[in-house]
Parts: C-alpha cells; sequence; structure tokens
C-alpha cells in the first residue's frame, strides 16, 4: 500500500485545516487508519484513528473535539479535519496504515504502511 499525504499549510490560530492521504495499491477498507504528527525535536504522536473492524474513532486527548477523521473507501482516501487549530498543533502530519488490535491503536509501531508527511504551520 502506497500513501500519499497532502493539504498541509500554514494557517492562523482559530483556523481549520483539512488533510488527505491518498492510498493505492491496496483496499483501503482493509486496514485501519491513522495520522500521527511530529513537531521539531520530539517523538512522534498519535493524533486519531479509525478501527479496520468496528469504524469507531479514537482521538488524542489534545485534539478531542476539534479533530474528525474520516474515511472515503469509493476515493481510497483518508481525511482529517482539523478545527480551531492551535500552534501546538504545528507539526508534520503522518497518515498510517495498518492492522492494529484496539489495544494497540495508538502505537506507531502497529502501523506499516507511511505517508512522506505534509506540514502544518500555525501561526499565532
Amino acid at each position: 500500500v502506497q500513501l500519499q499525504a497532502s493539504g498541509g499549510g500554514l494557517v492562523q490560530a482559530g483556523e481549520s485545516l483539512t488533510l488527505s492521504c491518498a492510498a493505492s495499491g491496496g483496499t483501503l477498507s482493509s486496514y485501519g487508519m491513522a495520522w500521527f504528527r511530529q513537531a521539531p525535536g520530539k517523538g512522534r504522536e498519535f493524533v486519531a484513528a479509525r478501527h479496520r473492524s468496528n469504524g469507531y474513532t479514537y482521538y488524542s486527548d489534545s485534539v478531542k473535539g476539534r479533530f474528525i477523521i474520516s474515511r472515503d473507501n469509493a476515493k481510497s482516501t483518508l481525511y482529517i479535519q482539523m478545527t480551531s487549530l492551535k500552534p501546538e498543533d504545528t507539526a508534520v502530519y503522518y497518515c498510517a496504515a495498518g492492522t492494529p488490535i484496539l489495544s494497540s491503536l495508538r502505537s506507531d509501531q502497529s502501523y506499516r504502511y507511511w505517508g512522506q508527511g505534509t506540514q502544518v504551520t500555525v501561526s499565532s
């Protein structure tokens, strides 16, 4: 599976942005999908995930209520809608696909396929 993330950019605090992750070479519905991010000087951080089987969505506490993860199987595309953006949301955002069990959804080790990352910068 190849993943291509896009949609990043420079926005002001309080604004919104939607990232996309186009998948090819596999059936998106076969995988659990997630977004992670990595800020300068920090490790990769879980943002949101959509479970492969139950379709439930999961979020980190830092983005819950502001971000929404969704998937369009017909377009083989994963999205994350980000609202009320804050300067601390500044990071490179990565999409990922894999077959994690429920208890390991938030671990980047659970995902086999990764997009190349797209930069999101939120100015104050």
